[in-house]
């Protein structure tokens, strides 16, 4: 099976600078010479602690991030270097699920005009009375009601504006969504459920998900390979059930051992 996602060589450089001229004084490397791939339908799990360059990977599959160097490709084709009217087209197939629910959403937006932007950019061509349609189907299919549509962001719970933001990446039927901390800002209660909903969303429409976390239980939970990184190095790679039983890497074994036990 051809990969999906693949990540080759990949690095990011962020400048660091001082002084009243802001000359650059050194380097943050967010990754470093970073390679994985993804296969279509699964899910790869990301995982370590903040700061890890995690989120950095995330934002540069995604294109809000240029590479330093290294490249990425989608199905065959290198994207790391589009620009423009070239990468729109990835722009449907490629998604994202931002960490934080309340400040993902504009909050002068009601939820309605938020999903259907999306479609009006992606999709001219659609009439006004299919957009309204899509964004009912979208808000049932996250379990929202779609009555809720002209409502604001600020009226609904944390969990229920998630769920806002995952009806908003399904909105242009994309093949990939990266999920970017996407329950560590939620109540413990609600997470599980949010989980559920993207386990089920991956089943119904063969989506394949980079899940990205720190908490290597829900990572568990939900991939089907875990990636692991360190201060911008891929530390660790395989099975969920091999990384989570036979971890190999001392980082590894401490994000284990960090694990809250009941017994």
């Amino acid at each position: 099976m051809n990969p999906l996602v693949e990540v080759h060589h990949l690095s990011v450089h962020f400048p660091v600078r001082s002084g009243f001229l802001q000359r650059q004084t050194g380097v943050v490397k967010a990754l470093d010479e970073v390679s994985l791939q993804i296969e279509k339908g699964t899910t790869l799990g990301l995982v370590g602690e903040s700061g890890s360059g995690k989120t950095t990977l995330g934002r540069v599959i995604v294109r809000l991030v240029d590479p330093t160097s290294g490249l990425v490709r989608y199905n065959g084709q290198e994207i790391s270097s589009l620009k423009g009217a070239e990468l729109r087209p990835y722009r449907k197939k490629i998604q994202m699920v931002f960490q934080d629910p309340y400040n993902s959403l504009n909050p002068r937006l009601r939820i309605g005009t938020i999903l259907a932007e999306p479609l009006e950019i992606h999709f001219p061509q659609m009439s006004a009375s299919d957009r309204t349609a899509r964004v009912t189907e979208l808000l049932r299919l996250v379990g929202l009601d779609p009555a809720h549509a002209s409502r604001f962001p600020h009226e609904f719970s944390g969990g229920q504006r998630q769920r806002i933001g995952i009806a908003r990446a399904l909105a242009v039927e994309p093949e990939f969504i990266i999920c970017d901390e996407p329950v560590s800002a939620l109540d413990v209660s609600v997470q599980a459920q949010i989980v559920n909903l993207l386990m089920d969303l991956q089943e119904k429409f063969n989506l394949t998900y980079l899940f990205i976390a720190h908490d290597l239980a829900v990572v568990e939970h939900v991939s089907d390979q875990i990636a692991v990184l360190e201060h911008g190095k891929l530390v660790e790679q395989g099975s969920s059930e091999k990384i989570t039983t036979q971890p190999q890497h001392p980082y590894t074994q401490r994000l284990l051992a960090s694990i809250p036990s009941l017994v």
